[in-house]
């Protein structure tokens, strides 16, 4: 935590956050597949890990297994936080009635028994998938992203971009419900191999943002947001 905001603990990122999340809010993280949008998450838990703060991660597409190679991976040693620090679950979005029970209910409960000050929902778009109409599901997800706010934990959602416009999530909803968005995207000059990964900080409530459109990078080890950089 860097004074009074939440770190993600990529370099160029808090600095276009003006020093990073306020706490006990919600941020969104959209992008396209392939963009990067689970790193960011483990990022952010990671940079909570060793502020030595207590975080869990809700999986809804991978094994807990698979998240815990990714974060081993990076060369970051979770064997001191497995079970401790850091929790790690695997929902099954294909049964309604558990996924829903367990988002509402179960996670909160959760969130209160480990003392978690970090969530992280990787994707949080399979959980609006489950609601058949757009009033439900609006309904629902204000009333569970108020719910986070109430435990006073800071959440970080990744959700997929919608396929017909890359500046929207699926549903067109989360992002006016969370209280920070980042979206994520593939940035194509002149050149077919002239493709750079973009970020842009659309909405921070409560607080300045850098507004411009950066490049960054996925390394093995490391990611970077090039704040001094133009995308083209």
């Amino acid at each position: 935590m860097s004074g009074d905001r939440i770190t993600f603990g990529i370099k160029g990122l808090d600095e276009m956050l003006s020093g990073g999340l306020i706490p006990g809010t919600v941020a969104s993280v959209i992008g396209q597949y392939g963009c990067g949008k689970t790193n960011f998450a483990l990022y952010f838990l990671w940079s909570g890990l060793l502020n030595g703060e207590n975080v869990i991660h809700i999986t809804l597409e991978e094994r807990t297994g698979r998240i815990e190679y990714y974060m081993r991976d990076k060369g970051w040693d979770i064997t001191p936080y497995l079970g401790k620090s850091l929790t790690i679950v695997n929902l099954d979005p294909s049964d309604f009635n558990l996924a829903i029970n367990s988002v509402k209910n179960e996670l909160p409960e959760l969130i209160k028994r480990t003392g978690a000050h970090r969530v992280t929902i990787d994707p949080v778009s399979l959980f609006e998938d489950l609601f058949d109409d757009d009033a439900t599901r609006r309904r629902e997800m204000m009333r569970f992203l108020d719910r986070l706010r109430d435990l006073n934990c800071t959440s970080l959602l990744t959700s997929e971009a919608d396929k017909e416009n890359e500046f929207s999530s699926r549903y067109n909803l989360i992002e006016y419900l969370s209280d920070t968005v980042i979206l994520l995207r593939y940035a194509r000059g002149d050149s077919v191999s002239d493709i750079h990964l973009a970020i842009e900080v659309v909405k921070m409530r409560m607080s300045g943002h850098s507004r411009e459109v950066k490049p960054y990078e996925i390394l093995k080890e490391s990611m970077i947001v090039y704040t001094e950089a133009n995308v083209f």
